[in-house]
Order: C-alpha cells, then sequence, then structure tokens
C-alpha cells in the first residue's frame, strides 16, 4: 500500500474514532455542581477540552490503524469471511 491511501485510510480512523470517543467521560454542568446557564441545554457538556478529546481519539484511531494494517498483512478476515451464500449456491447447483 502507498503511504498516501495509509494516510488517507488513518484520517477515516481519526475521523470515525471522534464519534466512537466523545460520549465518554462527558459531565454536565449539575453532575460538575454547577448552574446551568439559562438557554443552556441539560446534556451540555460542563467543560469541553478539545486537546484531551484529541489525545484520547488519536490513541483509540492509533489502534483500529493498526489492527486493520495487521489484518491487511495477515488476512485474518478477508471478504470470503462473509460469504453466507456462497456455499448455498453451490449446493443448489451441484443438485
Amino acid at each position: 500500500m502507498r503511504w498516501t491511501s495509509m494516510v488517507a485510510i488513518y484520517v477515516l480512523f481519526w475521523a470515525f474514532s471522534v464519534f466512537l470517543v466523545l460520549p465518554f467521560g462527558v459531565r454536565t454542568t449539575r453532575e460538575a455542581g454547577g448552574d446551568p446557564i439559562p438557554g443552556q441545554a441539560e446534556s451540555a457538556p460542563h467543560e469541553f477540552l478539545v486537546g484531551r478529546i484529541a489525545k484520547r481519539v488519536t490513541v483509540v484511531a492509533t489502534i483500529l490503524f493498526a489492527l486493520f494494517q495487521l489484518n491487511y498483512a495477515f488476512g485474518w478476515i478477508t471478504p470470503q469471511t462473509f460469504d453466507v451464500f456462497h456455499d448455498s449456491e453451490r449446493a443448489f447447483a451441484g443438485g
């Protein structure tokens, strides 16, 4: 695989990992012991620390990307693994 395609795939893993990481560790203003601002949603986070979230996302994305690369190199899971109709078609064609 070329390095440009590997970077593009890593960026995709990073972007998808944001949605995996965002719900964890969120504390609302009430949970933090503060008073909500009028008009603020009750589910809004008390503090949104972009740096901490970016570090967590990078760790998760790197682990997932490493598993992807290892699977690509060793072929643990292939498209044939999920081919559930192949055997039944062969059984019908054979009689």
